[in-house]
């Protein structure tokens, strides 16, 4: 049997070393970079190759999976110094998974196609734990050729992939749409366990009955367990949603859409972030709530 197509992640967070994981178990050579030495000694440890740039990684691959935060970062880890494109094979593929705004992932991709590169837009959804389990969803567009090139890849690590259009901006519109209802849903869920606690009650409790009624969410039953432990280590972090709620904020601008309930949470975040719990699990918003409210919830001490 032939080997398999060698793929290259680019950005081995939380996220990137789930999906490097899942392609190494479907037997991908896989290769990877990251600025952290700890990400790189997990790829390791996984069978996985490390290399200390975006360029050393994606010479010889077949596919490139770019995993980083957001537009500046795909920038650089594409085009910038030790960038990744101009080490790439032509024929070859861009799978780009940050959360940008249209426009930008437009010109990524135009500026691949110089180089005979193909660029599938190809936000993803599912956090960590879908992530290592290689059953992400991940919402798509591209010409039918990138999605031929990036198939392995993405059988690998995702359980359900939507093919949205060969416009590249499409998938970045749907990871929008995606981010403003997270971003909200989040914030939601910590103002009603904040203010479940402000009413004096077993908030273990109220988690067990709103997780089996009409009010609950996904986001309420999947991180208000982080509030109930008192553990902020950061699943998808504070400011992953100032940023995209951002994003959200300026299309609604651009479009004169209003957007008075993604505006409100996009504050939320903004005053959790600037409490200096950025880096934090985006939960933490419950402990903004809660400082401000003068409450205690586990894992903080009065008046944190």
């Amino acid at each position: 049997m032939s080997e398999l197509e060698r793929v290259a992640i680019i950005g081995l967070g939380s996220m990137g070393l789930g999906m490097a994981r899942s392609l190494i178990r479907a037997g991908h050579p896989v290769s990877g970079c990251d600025i952290s030495a700890g990400a790189l000694d997990s790829l390791t440890a996984s069978g996985g190759q490390a290399f200390s740039t975006p360029a050393e990684a994606a010479k010889d691959a077949d596919i490139v999976v770019v995993v980083v935060v957001n537009a500046a970062q795909t920038e650089t880890v594409l085009y910038g110094a030790g960038g990744a494109v101009a080490a790439m094979k032509p024929g070859s593929v861009i799978i780009s998974s940050a959360t940008v705004a249209p426009a930008e992932a437009k010109s990524f991709a135009a500026r691949a196609l110089e180089r005979d590169v193909r660029y599938l837009d190809a936000p993803i959804s599912g956090g960590s734990v879908k992530a290592d389990a290689g059953k992400l969803t991940v919402m798509a567009s591209g010409a039918p050729e990138a999605f031929a090139a990036a198939k392995p890849a993405l059988d690998a690590m995702a359980e359900t992939v939507y093919t949205l259009g060969d416009d590249v901006g499409i998938g970045s519109s749907f990871k929008i749409v995606n981010q403003l209802l997270a971003g909200v849903h989040i914030a939601a869920a910590c103002e009603a366990i904040t203010f479940a606690k402000s009413l004096d009650l077993d908030i273990s409790k109220v988690f067990e009955v709103i997780s089996k009624s009409a009010g609950n969410s996904w986001m309420f039953e999947n991180r208000i367990p982080h509030v109930l432990a008192g553990d902020y280590t950061p699943h998808s972090a504070v400011s992953i949603f100032t940023k995209d709620l951002g994003i959200v904020s300026d299309l609604g601008r651009k479009q004169k859409f209003p957007l008075p309930i993604a505006s409100a949470a996009l504050q939320l975040f903004v005053m959790t972030e600037a409490a200096g719990m950025g880096r934090d699990d985006d939960s933490s918003v419950a402990r903004l709530l809660a400082q401000i409210a003068g409450l205690e919830l586990p894992g903080m001490e009065k008046g944190d």
